[in-house]
């Protein structure tokens, strides 16, 4: 049971969100007092985002209905296409999505079918951060939240889709498809 999550992104500038359970509060370091100043009261992730993030290195192992959504992602029927954008580090990524909106996934694929993320130290305080914030984390298997699911050892995998609401849905429709 997770009481109290954060993550940090360190580079040119060093920030940082916490969740003790009431929303997400972001925080950056004032490197002239040596301090982390709150600067983000409150965040909110947004609905709905115009970024996709995953390691599209993986797409030909992954489920076709996945690579379906890439793909409409990539070449919409209208509409501008989403901005890929994946740095390769989970906490980064999910920032960047909490702040700005979109999804991260990384889901199962044939090479590893409960995907490489681990649920107890990698996909649980993501999934919480998301949470608090408004978002959504989900394993893809059904609706099934990444908070629910109970670990069996220390080191379990879990695939993981979290970001804004209206996008996590958007991925759910495509892998419930029949």
């Amino acid at each position: 049971y997770q009481r109290r999550v954060r993550e940090a992104v360190v580079s040119t500038q060093s920030t940082g969100v916490l969740s003790t359970g009431n929303g997400v509060n972001g925080f950056t370091l004032d490197p002239s007092i040596g301090e982390f100043i709150l600067t983000a009261p409150n965040l909110i992730i947004p609905t709905k985002g115009k970024i996709y993030s995953t390691n599209e290195g993986n797409a030909k192992f992954m489920d076709s209905k996945l690579q379906k959504y890439l793909h409409d992602c990539k070449f919409p029927e209208t509409g501008k296409p989403k901005a890929a954008r994946y740095v390769g580090s989970m906490v980064a990524d999910v920032h960047r999505t909490i702040c700005y909106g979109g999804v991260f996934m990384y889901p199962g694929n044939t090479a590893a079918p409960n995907g490489k993320l681990r649920l107890l130290y990698e996909c649980n305080p993501m999934a919480y951060i998301v949470e608090q914030a408004g978002g959504k984390a989900v394993t893809g298997r059904g609706d099934e939240r990444v908070l629910d699911v109970i670990p069996k050892k220390l080191h379990d995998r879990c695939p993981i889709f979290l970001g804004s609401i209206d996008d996590v849905d958007v991925i759910l429709s495509y892998i419930n498809q029949e």
